[in-house]
């Protein structure tokens, strides 16, 4: 069945995947500059699909710890005017200076979370004002747009200063939880020294029982504070990737959906900082070898972001660690001095779409790049498979 991609130009050519399995050979799209003006209601179809894809990425934040992390006052008692006794009046004292410090540290978690909590929302909601208006289609580079993309980079540097506050207070609450540890050690010796009455064992017991209470507390609280933190910046990492798709779409006037390094495995993603990349190899594509995807350039502006997008992300859906080639695919049947230069163009072209991919998220150690020609092709293409 042949749809034409009314927005960006693209002829469609799509069959059915099994749920079960997937192989190189599955046919994916075949992208011309062929003239849109049939079936609009395809090209709107997909660009909700991605609005949706990118809207539940974007809700996908993971929920803060929600614990109020509130201790129990120290039990006072009676002066006993022994040694033990004034060495657990000076134990008890230091036990209520140590709740104090928990008590400071759970009021600036609560607060953080707050403000966490109201940066998020804000993130949200530009970024959702963003893909909302690329979903209905808009100019590439909208200056509106651009603005507010500035925006949501500016509220999520906010995010992130509130996961390095949250980070801060994790070495607090360790402290917190060093000295707790300490103060159990010295209970449990107090307890062996001599000239203690039965009231400062008594008042000892009731001690332990309380520094017990609190390490347990402030255990939680170290514990609690470490998710949050561990979740949040994964959370941000992953919504930076993001906004370099979004970027993307903002430049080019449509939505795509979320970054293609999100779709990836966290083992073998082929992330890696060198941004060198691959170089051109010489490629005999086997006949029975079908591309994923083939983009004609047919015409001077071939719109093939989109559709590119939506099959690598289903590729990678099914194979988080899919490894691609680009080839470069120029017409054998023209003059010697025409195909060269279509080789030329051809790598040029293919480099674009590696460039497109690479915006999108997807590393360039994961695309190797190919240069071929064609007895049947009658203008550029450029062919995606799975290696």
């Amino acid at each position: 069945m042949v749809l034409k991609w009314s927005k960006a130009g693209i002829v469609i050519t799509a069959l059915t995947l099994s749920a079960c399995s997937f192989t190189e050979e599955a046919l994916w799209p075949s992208l011309t500059g062929e003239d849109p003006a049939e079936n609009t209601a395809t090209s709107e179809q997909a660009g909700a699909s991605a609005a949706a894809n990118q809207t539940v990425a974007s809700a996908g934040q993971p929920v803060l710890g929600t614990t109020n992390f509130e201790p129990a006052p120290v039990t006072q008692g009676d002066v006993t005017g022994t040694f033990v006794g004034k060495k657990v009046a000076s134990m008890r004292g230091e036990l209520a200076q140590l709740i104090e410090q928990i008590r400071v540290h759970n009021t600036e978690l609560q607060n953080l979370r707050g403000k966490t909590i109201q940066d998020s929302q804000r993130y949200h909601g530009t970024v959702a004002a963003i893909n909302a208006r690329l979903q209905v289609g808009t100019t590439p580079g909208n200056p509106i747009l651009v603005q507010q993309f500035n925006s949501s980079l500016s509220d999520l540097d906010r995010i992130s200063s509130d996961i390095a506050q949250m980070s801060s207070l994790t070495q607090k609450v360790a402290e917190d939880s060093a000295m707790s540890a300490y103060m159990l050690e010295s209970v449990h010796s107090t307890f062996g020294l001599s000239g203690a009455v039965d009231e400062d064992h008594r008042q000892l017991a009731i001690l332990q029982d309380e520094v017990n209470q609190t390490v347990v507390l402030i255990e939680r609280l170290l514990k609690e504070v470490t998710e949050d933190v561990r979740r949040q910046t994964n959370y941000v990492a992953a919504e930076r990737a993001n906004l370099n798709a979004l970027a993307a779409g903002v430049k080019a006037g449509e939505i795509y959906g979320a970054s293609l390094s999100n779709r990836m495995s966290a083992v073998n993603t082929g992330i890696t900082s060198s941004v060198t990349r691959p170089s051109f190899q010489r490629t005999a594509v086997p006949a029975n070898r079908r591309p994923l995807v083939v983009i004609r350039f047919d015409r001077n502006k071939v719109n093939y972001q989109q559709a590119l997008y939506t099959t690598v992300s289903q590729v990678l859906d099914r194979r988080p660690d899919a490894m691609f080639e680009l080839v470069a695919v120029s017409p054998e049947r023209v003059s010697t001095g025409q195909q060269s230069l279509g080789k030329t163009q051809a790598r040029r072209q293919a480099e674009q779409v590696l460039q497109s991919l690479t915006e999108m998220g997807l590393p360039p150690s994961r695309v190797g790049l190919g240069a071929s020609t064609s007895r049947t092709a009658t203008s550029n293409e450029v062919h995606l498979y799975l290696r």
